[in-house]
């Protein structure tokens, strides 16, 4: 017969690589039972997508066979529970993650849209919100060009349930402006309206809130820094050095001690072409290195390289994001750059809390 103490002594051998402390200590094993040679038990990962569930899974078994008994029967249940950072938006938010580039056309919305999906996939409750209001991207990448949010008056307070699709909560200032017609607004009428994405719609639980910010460093970028607590931020370039000093601009404002949001990491754009009849060919057309070399001078996490091939843009324009509409290496880079924001993400709220 087992002891608790026995299971739980092998299973402080296990550390997560990440927040470099054993799984005991950090309180992520529950509902251990033991019956006879029978052990089961749940290991609660800071996210569903997690990108080492099977590593730890494997050295949680490896453990307990070596230190307690190779005739050990176990019932591993790896499952999560999202971290949050030390403030949150609400009770029901737990995460808002910005996505930003320096300049426009580096594909920062395809990203968002993406990396949203990407997460979604892994069990997370995701939204997001296009706070580009002088460029809104999201009705026609989830194919909701004539779609309109329900919107309510409840108790005297506006109410706007987002649209969901493919999963994702979507709010855009695009759902409410006519698509053939400028929106000339203001400085403060423009972060105004930004804000009322956040307040006055009925999110309800979301594991992480993604936002498309505007290019650039702008107001729309101050009054969501300053007004919502923004968890981390995704820096997005594309390999050109012209991209790359824009992008640096955007590190600096959110490393800003008015400002002061954590870096999650740049992810490198169209960094290389390839050829769907060579698959395996990678053609560094704009350069190559140029934001992993930011990434290192900022001394921020490098979350990887996104190809360049014609169906990414195709899949925008057909209003179904390619990560849904690829079986291949687009689709893998995307699951793969969600599960290291993610990672990075908890990383730094446990760092904010120690």
């Amino acid at each position: 017969m087992f002891t608790r103490e026995q299971v739980l002594d092998a299973l402080r051998n296990v550390e997560d690589p990440d927040l470099k402390k054993d799984l005991v200590t950090l309180n992520m094993i529950e509902n251990l039972v033991i019956d006879g040679h029978n052990i089961s038990f749940s290991v609660v990962l800071t996210t569903p997508a997690c990108p080492m569930k099977d590593m730890l899974e494997n050295a949680c078994r490896n453990a307990i066979k070596h230190f307690v008994s190779q005739d050990a029967v176990l019932n591993i249940h790896m499952t999560s529970r999202v971290t949050t950072p030390k403030t949150q938006f609400s009770a029901q938010i737990k995460n808002i993650i910005a996505v930003s580039s320096g300049k426009g056309g580096v594909g920062k919305s395809t990203v968002a849209a993406n990396l949203a999906i990407g997460l979604s996939l892994t069990g997370a409750k995701v939204g997001l919100i296009d706070a580009d209001i002088y460029g809104p991207s999201v009705p026609i990448m989830f194919g909701l060009e004539d779609a309109k949010p329900n919107v309510s008056e409840v108790n005297g307070k506006t109410s706007i349930e987002p649209i969901e699709k493919y999963g994702i909560k979507l709010l855009s200032i695009g759902f409410f402006t006519d698509p053939g017609q400028p929106v000339p607004w203001r400085g403060p009428m423009a972060s105004t309206a930004v804000k009322q994405l956040f307040n006055d719609a009925d999110w309800g639980e979301l594991d992480y809130l993604i936002v498309d910010l505007p290019p650039g460093t702008g107001d729309i970028h101050i009054t969501i820094t300053q007004t919502f607590p923004i968890a981390g931020a995704v820096i997005v370039t594309t390999p050109q050095q012209v991209a790359v000093a824009d992008a640096t601009k955007g590190i600096g404002m959110f490393m800003m001690n008015s400002i002061n949001v954590p870096i999650l990491g740049v992810v490198e754009n169209m960094s290389y072409f390839t050829p769907a009849e060579l698959p395996n060919n990678k053609y560094y057309v704009f350069g190559k290195d140029g934001g992993k070399k930011m990434a290192e001078k900022y001394n921020v996490p490098f979350l990887g390289e996104l190809p360049l091939v014609q169906s990414v843009s195709e899949a925008g324009d057909s209003g179904e994001p390619i990560i849904l509409a690829d079986k291949g290496l687009v689709a893998k880079a995307y699951i793969e750059l969600a599960q290291k924001v993610a990672q990075q993400l908890a990383i730094k709220n446990d760092m904010a809390k120690a």
